[in-house]
This record gives structure tokens, sequence and C-alpha cells, in this order.
């Protein structure tokens, strides 16, 4: 199995000079931290040591060159680009994933764009990226998309591949308020691209429980411990969060080249304390917080005048973005004012930095710090407070660390504040610079050894060991799927039979559900089919539903079928009066209706349905998530209140039934069966319900599940369209 890795950036940014391709190694905890891992595979087991890199070069290139650079990057870097104009990265890089989902995502709605030629540019590019994906991919490659660039992408390409797609959001994932703010399009549209994958991976608990949340009140898809099935399509959501190569920051230090700049950095800072802030220019880092705190550490704690220092380090980044270039003027001028307020001749307490540090001076500059002060408003992990304490050789140092990252949930020894309070921060910056030596260690060395035992490498292959997982799992629900072959032998299995008994439930089955169930009626072409298949007097139809008699005596009545009402309360034989599978009492309902009408009260777009022998509490039109909540309260009420009456619970689709406990489809067919002598059965249904019908009927009868989700049938079929298409050819057989 080959990996292909697909990015809005490549490993590499392409240059020319004097007329030659050049290729400088792109900056970012993506590309280093996948670099890692991609290097690794070559004594994987599951993946082979040649894998490819699907991204932007990083420059518009010239057409003349672009055959070039493309086999330039194949051969030295495993790498295929994307080429995309200046003019459509701008709307693309620039516009909607930098003006829309970034500073949405980050919960800064105030700064969010809403441009509808940003979101056609990014569909346009989306496809741009599946087009690329197409051109290079084999059978057997596995797909790993990263990050909010290419959120429509993992559908686009599970339309045209059979290949297991990985996706991984970088950043955080919003809870639904923040992200049901996008346009009602968009925000459909990136669930079901996303959804297309069928691994989905977040650095926290939190943010895969945002995006199933999102899932669930935005598309109406429910999930089992993260697993959601989708038609014929197992997706997982799950949580993975990234490491950093513990052993290249961890070993750095004892190089000469670090301890160069060690020396260089102790004869600039003496005997100060310092304080480290590092951070790429962006409103989501709480930079002015942190320097706001500062400030009011210095003027609550004066004895640290003279003593201390902060090595501010911002890296330039978006500069010709409005918010960022009013961003950097602030913090020049903050910086500057608390330099001025409370510097002298021999102190100064801010010694600031405009610009990108190379990897031996910054594990120098970890390694000197007594404190990394991060303070980020919101971010998805958050590498730099890993690489500090992997940095810290001595085990000596103290994190503080903003509750807002991702990596506050992996690293609880840091001192953990919230970002937004400035009295949180001086109090936390009090507690860094008094902390005993023998306490800074004993932290370390627990966030040390967690940092060492997953690091990047066990990240990555984490995510690939499960991708893997779910490809074999997928593997067995396409297995149940009753494709053409088998419908092949079903269809002549039903004419060479000389007695034919089929099953077959309505709501679901026959007709897709409707928010109203009580205009579900049959149309014309249904009612024809079931004409077309009774007509043969070999062939013995019976209809089974959870509908009272009434309707389906209207419904049904002028065909020559059997029916099955209430689940199995009412049967009726074709050509015969109704009758009830065994004497009951309905004196139950005095109890139960009025819990159920409380229930129907308390949310709205539910309500009861009363029938002779049960009754059904229906939330179809109720909002998603709330009946759901309490559509489980519910249960879990009746199961106690009727725990000394006879009756059961049945939890169907957006639905809540009791009825008789000894009633059910299995012992309503089982009456069809007895004496019965069919050489062909077939049952279809798409409800649990029907699952008590495929447990009792033999084993080689045809029990077909309408949806792929697990079940005692044989078989599945996607849909009701399906189905009618399979009754439609016994019509004709």
């Amino acid at each position: 199995m080959r990996l292909l890795v697909v990015s809005n950036r490549l490993p590499v940014t392409v240059s020319e000079k004097e007329g030659q391709i050049k290729f400088q190694k792109s900056a970012g905890g993506l590309v280093s931290g996948l670099s890692v891992y991609l290097d690794s595979l070559k004594s994987s087991s599951i993946v082979e040591k040649k894998y490819l890199w699907i991204g932007w070069p990083g420059v518009a290139v010239a057409e003349k060159k672009k055959d070039e650079v493309k086999k330039k990057l194949l051969s030295e870097v495993y790498s295929y680009p994307v080429f995309i104009s200046a003019k459509e990265m701008d709307n693309f890089y620039h516009g909607f994933c930098n003006k829309t989902i970034w500073p949405l995502f980050h919960y800064f709605p105030s700064y969010t764009v809403y441009d509808d030629a940003y979101w056609e540019t990014y569909k346009k590019m989306n496809e741009t990226f599946r087009d690329a994906v197409l051109e290079v991919v084999r059978p057997t490659d596995a797909i790993w998309i990263h990050d909010y660039h290419l959120m429509l992408l993992p559908k686009m390409l599970r339309k045209k591949l059979r290949n297991p797609i990985g996706f991984f959001l970088h950043i955080p994932f919003p809870s639904f308020e923040m992200f049901r703010l996008l346009p009602g399009k968009w925000r459909t549209q990136i669930l079901e691209g996303l959804l297309g994958a069928h691994l989905i991976g977040f650095h926290t608990h939190d943010y895969t429980q945002y995006f199933l949340r999102c899932v669930h009140r935005i598309l109406g898809h429910e999930h089992n411990m993260g697993k959601i099935i989708v038609d014929d399509h197992v997706i997982k959501a799950d949580t993975f969060p990234m490491g950093i190569d513990f052993k290249k920051y961890h070993n750095a230090v004892c190089t000469k080249e670090v301890q160069k700049h060690k020396k260089e950095l102790k004869k600039t800072l003496g005997d100060y304390k310092v304080i480290l802030s590092i951070d790429r220019l962006d409103y989501t880092k709480g930079i002015l917080k942190r320097l706001q705190a500062y400030e009011a550490f210095l003027e609550k704690n004066q004895e640290w005048h003279g003593k201390v220092i902060m090595v501010m380090v911002v890296v330039p980044s978006r500069i010709d973005v409005e918010h960022y270039q009013e961003m950097k003027r602030q913090i020049d001028a903050l910086a500057g004012k608390i330099s001025g307020k409370f510097g002298t001749l021999s102190w100064t307490p801010i010694l600031y930095q405009y610009k990108s540090l190379p990897f031996h001076p910054l594990v120098a500059l970890y390694s000197v710090s007594d404190v990394a002060l991060i303070t980020p408003l919101r971010d998805g992990m958050n590498l730099i407070a890993k690489e500090y304490i992997a940095a810290k050789k001595d085990m000596t140092g103290v994190l503080i660390l903003s509750e807002m990252t991702g990596a506050s949930r992996e690293m609880g020894e840091a001192i953990i504040m919230n970002p937004n309070n400035v009295e949180e921060i001086v109090d936390a910056l009090e507690k860094a610079m008094s902390m005993p030596e023998k306490e800074q260690i004993r932290r370390n060395q627990a966030l040390q050894k967690r940092l060492e035992s997953y690091d990047v490498s066990k990240w990555a292959e984490s995510f690939i060991n499960d991708l893997v997982a779910l490809r074999e799992e997928q593997r067995k629900f396409n297995d149940k799927i009753l494709g053409p072959a088998a419908r092949k032998i079903l269809v002549k299995d039903f004419m060479k039979a000389k007695r034919r008994l089929v099953f077959l439930d309505y709501d679901g089955t026959l007709i897709p559900f409707s928010e109203d169930p009580r205009t579900a009626k049959p149309g014309r072409k249904l009612l024809k089919i079931l004409e077309g298949i009774a007509a043969n007097e070999k062939t013995q139809i019976v209809l089974t539903s959870g509908r009272n008699r009434d309707t389906l005596q209207n419904w049904f009545g002028s065909l020559d079928i059997g029916l099955i009402a209430e689940h199995g309360i009412w049967l009726k034989r074709k050509s015969k009066d109704w009758q009830m599978i065994k004497p009951l009492t309905n004196e139950w309902k005095t109890q139960i209706l009025p819990v159920l009408e409380t229930y129907a009260d308390r949310l709205p777009g539910s309500f009861v349905e009363e029938k002779e022998y049960s009754a059904v509490w229906h939330y179809r039109r109720a909002d998603t998530e709330t009946g759901s909540l309490i559509a489980k309260e519910l249960v879990d009420y009746l199961i106690n209140f009727t725990a000394n009456i006879d009756v059961q619970v049945m939890q169907g689709h957006k639905v809540i039934e009791i009825a008789d406990v000894d009633v059910n489809k299995s012992s309503a067919g089982m009456h069809w069966l007895s004496g019965n002598k069919a050489d062909f059965i077939m049952a279809i249904g798409d409800d649990w319900t029907d699952e008590y019908l495929f447990k009792v009927l033999p084993k080689t009868a045809y029990t077909i599940r309408v949806g792929m989700t697990q079940s005692y049938a044989r078989f599945h079929l996607r849909n009701n369209k399906e189905v009618l298409e399979l009754l439609g050819r016994l019509v004709r057989s």
C-alpha cells in the first residue's frame, strides 16, 4: 500500500534561480511532523517505502515550466504539484480559508467574511486537487487529506474511488453554535465533504464531539461510539493528538550548533530569569493579552525589576491581511510602552524580535528559557509547548499553557490558565517564577515521558492503522450488499420456486420516511408493483407494518395480499377478516398515554398516536438533537414505569412504541410459516422491529435489511429505491 498525502502545501517550496528550478523546505508543523513519519515508512510493514505528497508548490508556475517542475518534484522529493494561479490562490487561501474558515473555527466571528466568490473558488480548488489526485492514484493507495483547505475533497474523491480515505483537521473544530454561523449550503456541503472520508481525525475529544454534534444537528446522522453509517459508507470520527519528533529536539540540545547558540544567548541574557514568548503573528495567539499580563506582573511584583526579561519572538505571517497589520502595530506599541515604562539604562524588560528562527537557535532559546508563556486564545494543538518541554534536557523550566489549546488536554502538569484573563496569567507567572527546581523536574519528567511515548510517528501510525482497519470493516459491509450477482441469483430462485412467501415492511422500506407519518400514503407505482407480484398464484405477499389495521385496510385492502398491523397484533390473510394474534388487553394505555402526552408537550414537533392495542410517540418533525435526548429519557422512564406491566417498549426510526410484550413481527410471521411449504422466502425491512422476523426465518431465506447497520439479515439494500427496483424485477420475471 502506498500513501498519498494531500495538503494545501507541498513539503518544499519551488523557486527559480538563474533558470534553474530549486526547492526549499516549507515551514510549518504539518510538514516537519509528517516528514518524520514518512521517513520512518522505510521500516513499515503497512505502507511501502515510497509515498506521494500532493499539494501546491508555493508559487504560480509558468506554463512552460510545469512539466519540468513536475518531473523534478516526482524524482527528487516524491511530490506531485497542484498548479494554481495567483488570482485563484488569493480567493482560495487568502480568501475563504483565512478570512472565513480560520477566524470562525478559532471563535473570531466578527473577523469572518462571508463572500460567495470566495466560496465558489474554494469549491473549484477542491475540484482541482481532486483532479490532481485522480491523475496519480493507484487502486491500492491509501489517501490522507490534511486540514481546512480541503474539507470538500473527501466526498469528491469517494464519488470516483474505492480507496481508503482519511482526513485530519489541524485546527479546532468549533461548537455547533459557532459552526452554524456559516450559510446553510456552505455548512451542509462542508460536513458532507468531510463525511466522504472513512476516518476523520481531530486533536482533542472536544473537537471530535463538536463535529459529531454538528453532523447530528445539521445532517441528522446519529453516531455510535464515533461511527456514522451513511448509505453504504462506514465513517469514524476519532481523536488523535498530534505529537512532535521528541528525540530531534531532546537530543539537539547537546549538539555543537545548539551549544554555540546557547553561549551567545547567555552572554546577552546574563543572569536574568527568561520568560519565552514565541508565536506566529496571528490574532488567535493572544500575544497582546500576554504583553498586558507581563505589564501587570511587573507592576505587581517590583522585586523582579532588573531580574527578569521577556524574550518575545513574533514570526511574520500573512502580513498583507489587514487584521494582522493592525495587530503588529499594537504589539509594537505595547512592547515599546512596557520597555519605556519599566526599563532602565541597564535593564530592558522585553527583548523583541520580529523574525523566524532556524532550528538550532530555536532549540537553544528553548533550552535557556526558564518559563515558556504560551497564551493562545484558541489553538488546535500548539506544538511549541511540546517542543519547549522536549528541549529541556536538564528537565528544569516551567510551561505556562492556555487552556484553549489542544495541547492542554495532554499536558496537565503545566500551569494551565485562561488566556482571556490577565489576572490568571499574572498568577501563573508568579507561580512559575517561584516554583522550586525539584517541582519543575517532577512535572517535566512526566511530560517528557508522555511526549516521547506518543511522538509524531506514533500519531501518524495510529491514524493509518485505524484507516486500514476501517477499510476491512467497510469491506465486510460491502460483502453484505445485495449486489448485481446476488440479485440475479435471487430472481432465478424466485422464478423456479413452486411456492413463494414474501414479507415486506412498509415505512422506510417500500416508501421513504415522511415528517408526518399520516401522509405517507402509497403511490400508484408501488400499488402496481405489489399487485403485479401478488397476481401470481404461487406468491403470497405479507405486508408488515406498525400502522393500525384501519389505515392498512384503507390503503391495501383491495389487493390480494396478507397484512400485519401494529407490529403483529392484528393479522389479515388473503380474502379473510382481521383477527388478533392472541387475546389482549389495552387497559395499560390509561397509564401510558398521559406520560407520552407530557413528553409531546415538552418537545415541539412530537405527537402521540393511539392505536387499538399500542401507543406511539413520534418525534420525526422535532429538533434532531433535542428529540434524541428526550427520546432516550422517555425510553428510560418507560422501561422503569412498565416493569410490572406486561408490555414492551420498542424504539424505531424517530418513534417509540409501547405494545404487548409477547407480540412482534416474528410471532406474526410464524402464523404464515406454520404449515406453509414455501420453497422461496424473502423478508425486507428497515427497522430493528424487523430483526425479530429475520431471526426466526430459515437460514436459506433471503432476509434483507434496508440501510447499512448491524443486522441478522443476510443482505442489505441501500434505500427504498433499490427495494422497488428489486420488486420490479420480480414482477417482470
